[in-house]
């Protein structure tokens, strides 16, 4: 019987690419997304594309506002989007976000009886958010072990960062490999309405870097260059 998995899916290169080597390991893939007042919604739409291409077998958009909490530059309009890399932890991480992302993740998944759970977090070409961190990932893994009917009876959640230890270059090459078209994908922080990235953004940096040293052409639309 093959096994079911929820794979967060944030329409950016790192979950695309998490999202098929989730199907490449057999997992039956529910995709979960989450509009919770980003001021980049449009990768909602990426979303649902690479859900679509990648063989998700439901895609669920789940409203979850937590702009109103305020406190980064994802959600909070008054705040300006960097556009150069600063020391510590940047303005753009939103508290609390994978925390926040993979309880609801849990829950759905003890509902669909499926005991695995697939998250993009990368810690090495990354932003340096706490929680994209290994130690999280183990941390929320005991977790959900502990918070569940399902796993205090025995029945195990597991939770799969495959990305956690590899670059972007890495990412990417893996990707491509496994069909994933990233010209579907968005990556920016701040794009414009039609999806077109920016280019300066911290994240936008870290995209073209990887594509660069991937040898990989970089599919990204640009509105700023």
């Amino acid at each position: 019987m093959a096994k079911q998995a929820v794979v967060l899916v944030s329409g950016g290169l790192d979950s695309a690419t998490t999202l098929a080597m989730a199907r490449e390991q057999g997992f039956i893939c529910h995709a979960l997304s989450f509009d919770y007042g980003q001021r980049h919604r449009v990768e909602l739409e990426a979303a649902r594309r690479v859900a679509s291409a990648l063989g998700a077998v439901e895609h669920r958009v789940m409203v979850l506002d937590i702009g109103w909490m305020g406190g980064s530059a994802l959600t909070d309009t008054r705040l300006e989007v960097p556009t150069v890399q600063s020391a510590g932890i940047p303005i753009t991480y939103v508290p609390a976000r994978n925390t926040i992302f993979l309880a609801v993740a849990l829950g759905w998944a003890e509902v669909l009886k499926a005991h695995d759970l697939f998250i993009g977090a990368n810690a090495v070409d990354y932003s340096g958010y706490p929680d994209c961190r290994p130690e999280f990932m183990s941390a929320f893994e005991r977790l959900a072990n502990l918070a569940t009917r399902d796993g205090v009876q025995g029945k195990e959640f597991r939770l799969h960062a495959p990305l956690l230890h590899l670059n972007k270059a890495e990412i990417i090459t893996a990707g491509s490999r496994l069909g994933v078209d990233f010209g579907q994908t968005i990556s920016c922080y701040n794009p414009d309405p039609d999806g077109r990235a920016c280019g300066q953004c911290d994240s936008c940096r870290l995209r073209a870097r990887g594509f660069a040293a991937a040898g990989v052409p970089d599919p990204t639309r640009y509105w700023h260059k």
